[in-house]
């Protein structure tokens, strides 16, 4: 079949969003109809086999129970709105509209409505995103996992992702933040169990294993964002304090553990000063808990 390409002409992404955003009058069309309508918005109808998803599709999983939905939908009463394609080295590519066409394959169709337009692999990765975001929640995680790819591939900047999916750049900052985190708080964004905020929030504990220790605990408990940010706050503020009073130890007082520890052959730790404090004994087995309690033993007699 002749396929006429519609190019955008230099209007970029907006010409993308416009085209999309057309309702075609096609319900019920006939499936052996290989016929378009000419015009600016041309559609045709193109055989689901000869379409390959999105090479630069965000999102990695499909909700069942939703598509099924949809499937329900299309099967009663048809495909309402075109999908878009590009043309590729064989057949077509999805650009928008992957979910119309996974349910399309589900009730059994054999072609699509669909507006086939000439775009670059940025536009293509650009549109697939706004689309999930826009028309559908994407995962946490594939969502930043796709803005990543956007900076790094296509060298786009946090201030103009931002523009595009029509979010702060602090959002995009954050969301990209997310990727740095444990795998075991990844695991979690990614199913939803946290959210961003509780990740931003987590964000303020720079422990790793305390950062990961709590964010099991929200998980489990289910805490709000806002207790989150409190549990954060006081385990940042519990670490300082003794971080600052490990670290107001005198010189002196680091001097006579060092000599202490010397001449026991056991570590000694000194928490506090000359008016007052305790001096602690560390043992990392059995034996050396018994050569404590032989020391403290010979001392005594």
């Amino acid at each position: 079949m002749a396929v006429k390409r519609q190019a955008l002409g230099g209007q970029g992404l907006a010409a993308l969003i416009a085209d999309n955003e057309v309702m075609a009058p096609i319900a019920k069309k006939p499936e052996t109809d290989p016929t378009k309508e000419e015009g600016q918005n041309a559609i045709l109808y193109v055989g689901l086999d000869d379409i390959k998803p999105n090479s630069k599709q965000p999102r990695k999983s499909f909700n069942e129970e939703t598509l099924e939905g949809l499937a329900a939908s299309i099967e009663a009463e048809g495909v309402i709105q075109p999908v878009l394609l590009t043309k590729a080295k064989t057949g077509y590519e999805l650009i928008a509209g992957e979910r119309r066409w996974r349910a399309a394959r589900k009730v059994g169709l054999k072609t699509i409505p669909a507006f086939v337009l000439d775009v670059t692999d940025e536009e293509k990765a650009k549109f697939a995103l706004i689309e999930n975001i826009q028309r559908e929640d994407l995962n946490l995680i594939d969502e930043a996992m796709a803005l990543r790819a956007l900076v790094n591939d296509e060298g786009m900047t946090h201030e103009s992702l931002a523009r595009i999916v029509g979010k702060s750049r602090s959002y995009i900052t954050n969301m990209l933040r997310t990727l740095d985190m444990p795998p075991e708080i990844v695991e979690l964004l990614w199913n939803g169990t946290l959210t961003l905020g509780h990740a931003n929030a987590l964000g303020a504990v720079k422990d790793i294993e305390s950062q990961i220790g709590l964010a099991k605990k929200i998980a489990k408990q289910g805490n709000s964002v806002r207790e989150t940010e409190r549990m954060a706050s006081a385990m940042s503020e519990k670490r300082t304090t003794r971080r600052n009073k490990k670290d107001s130890k005198t010189n002196e007082m680091r001097m006579i553990e060092q000599e202490l520890t010397s001449s026991v052959g056991i570590k000694v730790v000194i928490d506090g000063n000359r008016d007052g404090g305790s001096v602690n004994l560390h043992y990392f087995n059995k034996e050396g808990l018994e050569e404590i309690i032989d020391l403290l033993r010979k001392t005594g007699k």
